[in-house]
């Protein structure tokens, strides 16, 4: 049997059927909230899933304050990134970053679990992560639907 690969025209109906869900981040484990958020972002679960069209949906996580890290991560982790000078290497221990910014924690993990590839820009623009549940007020027009896991 062969493999179905959509053309042009009908990728394009594809796209019209993008649906918003609402994660709860409360007491979730970072990485495996990580994963499943990707897999949605990416279309993975979708029967018309084509790895060269973006498939997936729109993904607002709240309560991203709350998230919760397993082992020994909250005084291991780190986060890196370099200024390109020398010795411009920033380090920035996880336990430093949790209390103020918990979003770009959950969005940096996220957005690690995507390809690295064409499509990751315009997926990542279809997630939104918020400290609190005061975010879903912002999308309360595109009626998002809870998401379980």
């Amino acid at each position: 049997m062969r493999t179905y690969i959509p053309k042009a025209r009908e990728a394009e109906a594809l796209q019209q059927g993008k649906k918003w869900y609402v994660v709860d981040a409360e007491g979730q484990v970072l990485g495996r909230l990580a994963s499943r958020v990707a897999r949605v972002l990416i279309g993975k679960d979708k029967p018309e899933f084509t790895p060269h069209l973006d498939c997936g949906d729109h993904v607002v996580v709240i309560n991203a304050g709350k998230i919760r890290l397993t082992g020994a991560k909250v005084e291991q982790k780190v986060y890196r990134h370099h200024s390109g000078y020398p010795g411009g290497l920033k380090e920035v221990p996880i336990k430093r970053l949790l209390p103020k910014r918990a979003d770009w924690v959950v969005r940096e993990a996220i957005l690690g679990m995507l390809p690295k590839n064409k499509l990751r820009a315009h997926r990542a623009r279809k997630l939104r992560v918020y400290l609190d549940a005061a975010g879903l007020e912002r999308h309360a027009g595109q009626k998002p639907q809870p998401l379980a896991f």
